[in-house]
């Protein structure tokens, strides 16, 4: 199925949706279905900030999530950028995907500025420790996921990061129904993440039991710690050196995850530069941290083969996202918990759960695979892909990229592409920006993600 956005086809692998919003979200994108017009971009007299601001094509957004997916592309639609739609979708995660996303975890982004021909790597893995205090039974992961987006954010959105943090919070506080994916990781995991107390209060059903699908999931603690980073003197940073850098320390403590002060002070997103690796007449621009692994497997995929993955090695659960905007500004960002449902106990009163701090026992870093495809001058885009699924996130994340350049399209793009690898992928055949764009977005149909756009009005 595709869908069209004035002369752009944008596809999507949309499975179990169970969600009004989002069914007619998707309704109204597919009532665009048979509409051929020019492209246009315009702005209605419909206010800034409030979806149907933009008219004509405004870009589109693949996810893991499909609510994420919404949220992200209503932020497109009332003019924000591609770095608005990817913060929010993220932050909106938090909510719907806490299993493999979420502010105890962390991840990694790439950025193009095709209006300026710049590209950033945003790195905020949910980090290792080096010293765990007694009595640290599940030693959480160091968490990155808010100063990683705040990084992401700063000097490159459109909206504030308050209205960009407040759909998560209206999620969390009044209730959202739980997704298929959601609901095949509790199933996973019921039986230690019920062995909590205050991840039983979220995750448990009345009658026993954890949520199933279209169960409605509440979560008023996480909604009040979404609001004091919106509305803190100190922002996002109230959680690494305020009043809730306090509170999640010494919930940490009690949660077994041990977190200290000094480590929360410390956390930094690290940003610079995109590493860069050339395929056919274009670049690829990749994060730092993933640079050797993906150009590897960047150039295996064009050989027509499937990057290696070693299932053996971790799934290391994570979520993706991309993002479009008009002006050919892109997005690529991987989430993860290092384990689903990171270490499965949540900081009482905060409704934040602890990731699992990588290199202890079992548990390992995830990679973090993402990519964004342009022409040498960073100015036009091509495609914008990321994965997740351990090792298999390599090929979920090369594998499509590798379908655009060869025939200008990810056609069946997540063929070949092993388990337990998902992933998520925009391209546009005419470039953006340009009068005609030609885009497709998809989702790996075997997931629940989604891709969407819109006409706006």
């Amino acid at each position: 199925m595709t869908q069209q956005i004035g002369r752009v086809r944008l596809g999507r692998g949309l499975l179990g949706i169970g969600l009004g919003l989002a069914l007619a979200a998707c309704q109204a994108v597919e009532s665009t279905v048979d509409r051929t017009v020019e492209t246009v971009t315009g702005r209605s007299n419909i206010p800034f900030r409030t979806p149907g601001h933009v008219t004509g094509f405004l870009g589109g957004v693949a996810a893991d999530e499909a609510r994420a997916a919404i949220v992200a592309r209503d932020i497109l639609s009332g003019g924000g950028s591609a770095v608005d739609a990817a913060v929010a979708g993220a932050f909106t995660m938090a909510v719907t995907l806490p299993s493999r996303a979420g502010l105890g975890g962390g991840g990694a982004c790439v950025a193009l500025d095709a209006q300026r021909g710049l590209a950033r790597a945003v790195i905020f893995p949910a980090g290792a420790r080096n010293d765990l205090p007694p009595g640290t039974d599940r030693p959480a992961a160091l968490p990155a996921m808010a100063r990683g987006l705040f990084a992401l954010h700063l000097n490159a959105g459109r909206f504030k990061i308050d209205d960009l943090i407040r759909p998560a919070e209206d999620l969390a506080r009044l209730g959202t129904e739980i997704s298929r994916t959601l609901a095949d990781d509790l199933a996973v995991v019921a039986g230690p993440l019920l062995a909590d107390p205050s991840a039983r209060q979220v995750f448990a059903r009345p009658g026993g039991g954890v949520l199933r699908l279209d169960d409605r999931i509440i979560q008023p603690d996480l909604s009040a710690t979404l609001a004091q980073l919106r509305a803190a003197p100190l922002g996002i940073g109230d959680l690494y050196q305020g009043n809730l850098a306090e509170r999640l320390v010494e919930g940490s403590v009690m949660s077994g995850g041990g977190l200290t002060e000094a480590e929360l002070r410390a956390i930094r997103a690290r940003v610079g530069g995109a590493a860069r690796s050339a395929l056919g007449a274009d670049l690829v621009l990749l994060s730092t941290d993933a640079s050797a692994g993906m150009a590897a497997a960047l150039q295996t995929a064009m050989a027509g083969q499937v990057p290696g993955a070693d299932a053996s090695a971790g799934a290391g659960a994570g979520a993706s996202l991309v993002t479009l905007d008009r002006e050919g500004n892109a997005v690529s960002c991987a989430f993860s918990m290092n384990n689903l449902f990171g270490t499965g106990r949540i900081v009482p009163g905060t409704g934040i759960l602890l990731a699992a701090a990588p290199g202890i026992g079992q548990v390992q870093a995830a990679p973090l695979p993402v990519a964004i495809l342009a022409r040498p001058d960073l100015r036009r885009f091509r495609a914008a892909a990321s994965g997740s699924g351990g090792q298999a996130a390599l090929a979920a994340t090369a594998l499509p990229l590798a379908a655009v350049q060869r025939r200008g399209g990810p056609a069946d793009p997540y063929a070949g592409v092993p388990a337990p690898g998902r992933g998520v992928v925009i391209s546009c055949a005419g470039l953006v920006p340009t009068n005609s764009p030609a885009c497709l977005g998809a989702a790996d149909p075997r997931g629940g993600g989604v891709s969407l756009g819109s006409f706006g009005r």
